[in-house]
């Protein structure tokens, strides 16, 4: 197993010298991420090995660690540790710029070591070798009260999101989930739109997803990118991927109420649904893009009349799918003659209510809704589904009956090696690696198989997941992984 450390974070290794530090640090952590005593006499005096250069050597050492601590990066400080005021420093200057501080012991035996060590060019002279493994018997009773927040002896191990961090342990064993894929930015320079579209909805149909969604916006939000950037119209969207695909399903995370005319809006619902063969979602929500609303002119009631709208449209959509042709009068909409040919195939068509509302959204998701589209950490969607239920007792409706999703960023990599190079790919010019990772949630297959295990066990039946990296090859393929680990739980 590896153990998983949250980052950003300190990491100070404890040894003598020849027990292999360097080499370990070199194996888990990039090369910028290691702070080398021996490196910076190397670039400070003639090698590594001249000693004239040691306190030159150290002085930088501590100016780096120090800068690098003030911008919060992860940092593994890479000399003997066998001092116990550098380490007791070490530990109260990562606590100060508030980084967790771990101390690593490379407790390999002394003739091993004097093996390694005649075998230099320059070997240390053997008295201070075996001073060092004197000391480091003092230090290995010492850092257990140095106020490290964890004493580890050397084993694998690498930095992850904070929401991916948990000590090592054997592997979980997935509950049954689902997963979806949404289309959030398009921002693909020099390539055909349409057909990277349908690349990507092929592959995510071939992964495993079992739902395809994009955003009803008609301009990119600010959440994601910038107002210019392209973003293709939902629906024409969805009708194009219709005919593209063959299983997967189809849906806007979520149409804001206010967008259509409800009436219009079901019909587009129905026609979507016809023409994929029976694969449609119909995705609602009560909207929030005020600017976006004022942009194209649409009307952008306050909230209490957007809640009313998007009763009436839960209210309506079930007839207007129904039989017959029935009138509807609702708090805000009124409709003569509901009348949608063809019917839909599905009877009804589901309805997905998006938002966290404790109060209103998961009450009308109780009363109307087939899903929920939550969001937040495990926690968090815990704690809605508490609520939601509460709301299903209320209306004596059975909670079973509602399917349970969230959204989510993420991205997997097969390795941590593989996950270090894409994020380097991916991240902002003065985004740190650790800020890219957390902020969406990029981890090994193992990391995410572990996060979605949480959200499953929170009571999330679904997670619709936006890739950040969904335009690279590969990238659809490696989460394929993640969904195959639940398939076949």
């Amino acid at each position: 197993m590896v153990l998983k450390l949250p980052a950003p974070c300190v990491v100070v290794l404890v040894g003598p010298s020849r027990t292999g530090k360097t080499t370990w640090a070199s194996e888990h952590f990039a090369a910028n991420e290691v702070v080398s005593s021996d490196a910076l006499r190397a670039m400070v005096g003639i090698d590594e090995d001249d000693q004239t250069a040691s306190a030159a050597a150290f002085g930088l050492l501590e100016q780096i660690v120090t800068e690098r601590l003030s911008r919060h990066l992860t940092t593994v400080i890479d000399t003997t540790g066998l001092n116990p005021a550098a380490r007791e420093r070490w530990v109260e200057a990562a606590h100060t710029a508030d980084l967790p501080v771990y101390a690593v012991l490379f407790t390999s035996g002394l003739a091993e070591a004097e093996q390694l060590n005649d075998k230099r060019p320059r070997p240390i002279p053997k008295a201070v070798l075996r001073k060092q493994f004197s000391n480091m018997k003092k230090a290995m009773d010492e850092v257990a009260h140095e106020g490290f927040d964890g004493v580890y002896e050397e084993q694998p191990m690498r930095t992850v999101t904070t929401s991916l961090a948990a000590p090592a342990q054997e592997p979980v064993q997935p509950a049954g989930h689902t997963f979806g894929l949404l289309l959030s930015r398009f921002n693909w320079s020099g390539t055909d739109l349409g057909a990277t579209i349908s690349s990507i909805a092929s592959r995510a149909e071939d992964a495993g997803f079992t739902d395809l969604w994009v955003m009803d916006h008609f301009r990119q939000i600010q959440q994601v990118g910038r107002p210019w950037e392209d973003i293709p119209e939902a629906y024409t969207a969805l009708s194009y991927l219709a005919g593209r695909t063959s299983r997967i399903r189809l849906g806007a995370l979520v149409s804001g109420i206010t967008h259509r005319n409800p009436a219009v809006l079901g019909k587009m619902m129905a026609t979507l649904d016809v023409l994929s063969g029976g694969r449609a979602i119909c995705g609602l929500g009560a909207a929030w893009d005020e600017k976006e609303h004022e942009a194209y002119g649409i009307e952008f009631p306050d909230l209490g009349d957007r809640y009313d709208l998007l009763e009436d449209t839960l209210q309506m959509l079930p007839l207007l799918w129904g039989k017959g042709t029935p009138a509807f009068t609702g708090k805000t909409f009124s409709a003569a003659e509901l009348i949608s040919y063809p019917r839909p195939i599905q009877d009804p068509i589901p309805i997905m209510v998006g938002g966290s509302g404790e109060r209103k959204t998961l009450r009308l998701v109780a009363e109307y809704a087939d899903a929920a589209n939550l969001f937040g950490d495990p926690a968090t969607i815990q704690q809605k589904v508490e609520v939601l239920r509460h709301h299903c007792a209320d209306v004596n409706r059975d909670p079973e009956e509602i399917t349970v999703t969230h959204l989510i960023t993420a991205m997997a990599a097969p390795d941590s090696e593989a996950l270090r190079e894409r994020i380097g790919v991916l991240r902002g010019r003065n985004q740190t690696a650790e800020q890219f990772a957390s902020r969406n949630k990029a981890g090994t297959v193992d990391d995410l198989v572990e996060l979605f295990s949480a959200y499953s066990a929170a009571g999330a039946d679904h997670s619709i997941v936006v890739l950040p990296d969904v335009a690279f090859e590969g990238s659809i393929e490696t989460f394929a992984d993640v969904i195959a680990a639940f398939a076949s739980s």
